[in-house]
């Protein structure tokens, strides 16, 4: 048999390269990442799909029974006749139900926050970084005073002021974007400590050198040259600090101070549920606690795989 030319290959799809990478392998033999990878995807599968899945609306009050208060997981209640899977909670909502919706929340919130403090922070870090002098030396000193002080504080901080210049009236409607703004501000640190470091290694190369001389605007070298070399730390931090995002707000809203009860999320649920625990209604702490521990646990899981991925020094 002839050998083929190799000038007669079909070149390999863009789905097939990325399948056969090292990182993809290294995910396929990882079995804790698989199963980190798993749980999030069903968790975020179901919160994202949740007026589907659900088998009630906790917000549809022509949905709720007065009389279902308090019903412990898979009992009868005696009085309506409904069975709840992981039963329902003081507001007679379905504990199971409310767990899909506020996991929406916690995860929206999460997401959100994690994208303002990445463009934030890469933004502030390749200035810090390219610029040096003054510039570098007043946004590191920025980042070293925030650092000195725990993240959960300074979200704290940022959302009781941010709250003092909202009006009574749109409060409760903008809760949860201060919030996003509060952990995105509170979390910008790491990432432009990073991209700093990394931009002033790159902008000493070569090819940036080479760049300059030809007259290419700073702002182009930075997004088109030196941005893509400074990507992969800046996702495996993004995806340790999803979790922290999701923990920071659930700890606000734990506290009273993040989503209003109107819309719960997994941190309102806890924050009710452990007001109930002493009584005997064990199930309105438990579920949402098991759900916010699998969520967070998976995603730090999932980064501490990919950071092992993306570190040249352990292919």
């Amino acid at each position: 048999m002839a050998d083929t030319d190799p000038s007669q290959m079909k070149p390999r799809g863009r789905l097939y390269r990325i399948w056969d990478s090292d990182v993809a392998y290294s995910f396929r033999t990882s079995p804790v990442a698989l199963v980190a990878g798993l749980v999030s995807l069903i968790i975020i599968f179901a919160a994202v799909f949740a007026p589907w899945l659900a088998p009630y609306n906790p917000y549809d009050p022509s949905q709720l029974n007065l009389m279902d208060g308090f019903t412990p997981p898979g009992e009868l209640n005696q009085i309506s006749g409904n069975v709840y899977w992981l039963g329902s909670d003081n507001l007679v909502r379905d504990v199971f139900s409310t767990i899909l919706y506020g996991a929406r929340i916690s995860l929206f919130v999460g997401f959100m926050a994690v994208l303002f403090a990445m463009v934030l922070g890469i933004t502030l870090g390749l200035i810090a970084g390219w610029r040096g002098g003054w510039v570098d030396s007043l946004l590191m000193r920025v980042a070293d005073v925030q650092l000195s002080f725990p993240a959960i504080l300074i979200a704290l901080l940022i959302f009781g002021i941010a709250r003092g210049f909202i009006p009574p009236a749109y409060r409760e409607t903008m809760a949860i974007w201060v919030l996003i703004v509060a952990i995105g501000l509170s979390e910008w640190v790491n990432y432009a400590r990073v991209v700093r470091g990394a931009t002033m290694v790159e902008k000493n190369k070569e090819y940036i050198q080479a760049a300059r001389v030809i007259g290419v605007h700073p702002a182009r070298i930075m997004a088109r040259h030196i941005l893509p070399n400074v990507m992969g730390p800046v996702l495996v931090i993004a995806t340790i600090g999803l979790a922290l995002a999701i923990i920071a707000e659930a700890t606000l809203s734990f506290l009273g101070v993040g989503v209003p009860p109107t819309q719960p999320s997994l941190g309102t649920l806890i924050r009710i549920g452990q007001q109930y625990l002493f009584s005997g209604e064990w199930w309105i702490l438990l579920f949402p606690s098991l759900t916010l521990l699998a969520l967070a646990l998976s995603v730090n899981l999932l980064g501490d795989w990919l950071r092992d991925a993306l570190n040249p020094r352990l292919r």
